[in-house]
């Protein structure tokens, strides 16, 4: 991976594995993950609303192995001092613009040369969701849309959901 810190890691991980937008994973809190049910409660997403959204295991895993690096009681993502102290008694989450920038650093240090935003990450969730089988009604819920047409953007994105198109018609 070219994101240098564990701390970006982790959370463009969570971004995109929970199909996150970037400051609903910033703002995560420790009270936020149920690891018991493998979920994490999105509080006062887009329109203040909540959900729930699945929880991997490897990203929990992740989670914890950086929660290990501040202890800190409120954020998962907490603010850093200056030289990346104090985040065990912060009080403010890490700043998102942090995370852009981490993004923007990996992506030119891996040669990439596509258009891409941490969105870009919410965006492939979302496509890899679609292209596993997964129901576009869950992946909705899971995004938090208000409209199955925000979420149908996605079946435009997915050559395999293409190619099953054209197999369905092939049979017909």
């Amino acid at each position: 991976s070219k994101v240098r810190f564990l701390r970006y890691r982790a959370c463009l991980q969570t971004i995109y594995s929970c199909g996150l937008r970037l400051q609903e994973g910033t703002n995560l809190k420790i009270q936020d993950i149920d690891s018991a049910r493998n979920v994490i409660h999105i509080r006062h997403g887009k329109g203040g609303k909540d959900r729930y959204v699945p929880l991997p295991l490897s990203t929990l895993t992740i989670l914890r192995q950086y929660w290990q690096s501040h202890h800190n009681t409120i954020w998962i993502f907490p603010a850093s001092g200056r030289g990346g102290t104090h985040r065990d008694s912060s009080t403010r989450p890490m700043p998102y613009s942090n995370v852009q920038d981490a993004f923007r650093v990996a992506l030119r240090e891996s040669g990439i040369h596509k258009l891409a935003t941490v969105r870009t990450l919410r965006h492939s969730f979302a496509t890899h969701r679609l292209e596993a089988g997964i129901n576009l009604r869950q992946i909705q819920e899971y995004l938090g849309h208000n409209s199955p047409k925000t979420t149908a953007i996605y079946t435009h994105l997915t050559e395999h959901a293409q190619q099953q198109a054209m197999n369905i018609i092939n049979h017909l």
